[in-house]
């Protein structure tokens, strides 16, 4: 059986002893039951993995012991970038694991006119940084070794204010002329998603005159939670780590 995964965010060093973070001490002790001298697997984002042991245990602290860094990576050839507007419930954890899980680089939460949730302050602050950790678990789980990062929340039409980078633009829409398949081959992508209703038409028009493309999935309209994670499973397929083949 593989070894458990865990993410350190500290820089790790081949040979060092290094204390775990304290949610990686709760799950390997009392979720996992781990013990000194199990086997564990650490990664700090920056790329590979140390293959460790479990050397102490006190209490609510514990320390590994580190192999020697391996060259260890399953990251995509294709750089997508996901914009996805603020989703209500739990619905943007769900959005960012499974979006990590299927090889995104980045992920830019927005809050867009029809958002039901709004963040501000604080509390935004606060939602960003447990997004983040959704997206570190869902690499320890997947077995990423670079942790894509979730950037600071902001107003959507603040965000395409921005200067655009190199590179392909894409949001969705049922009744757009081009279909995906029908677009040349990319390497780099950044996908817009709207909220629960969709993008505002004023915000389509915004996103378009920035160089956004509307294209289509399908003839159906997906709900915000599928439209993404199906975009993103459909441009790996095409152009991603799953062999290039249509769909």
């Amino acid at each position: 059986m593989n070894a458990p995964r865990f993410y350190c965010r500290e820089a790790l060093a081949p040979g060092a002893l290094v204390e775990l973070p304290a949610p990686v001490v709760r799950h390997a002790v009392r979720v996992l039951r781990l013990g000194p001298g199990d086997p564990v697997v650490l990664f700090d984002g920056r790329g590979g993995e140390y293959p460790a042991l479990l050397q102490r245990i006190e209490k609510e602290r514990a320390w590994a012991e580190l192999g020697a860094w391996q060259d260890v990576e399953c990251e995509s050839p294709l750089a997508i970038t996901l914009i996805q507007s603020l989703q209500a419930g739990d619905k943007m954890d769900f959005t960012i694991q499974k979006a990590v899980e299927l090889g995104v680089r980045a992920i830019v939460p927005v809050e867009s006119r029809r958002s039901v949730l709004k963040l501000a302050g604080e509390r935004a602050g606060k939602r960003v940084a447990h997004w983040q950790g959704v997206a570190a678990a869902a690499c320890e789980q997947c077995g990423r070794n670079q942790v894509p990062l979730v950037a600071p929340l902001s107003r959507l039409d603040q965000w395409l204010a921005r200067p655009a980078p190199e590179g392909l633009r894409l949001l969705l829409a049922p009744d757009a002329a081009v279909s995906l398949h029908a677009i040349p081959r990319q390497t780099s992508i950044q996908l817009l998603i709207g909220a629960e209703g969709g993008l505002d038409p004023q915000e389509i028009i915004a996103a378009t005159q920035v160089g956004f493309q509307a294209v289509r999935l399908g003839p159906r309209v997906l709900r915000t939670e599928t439209a993404g994670l199906a975009a993103i499973a459909a441009l790996q397929a095409l152009w991603g780590d799953w062999g290039g083949q249509d769909v």
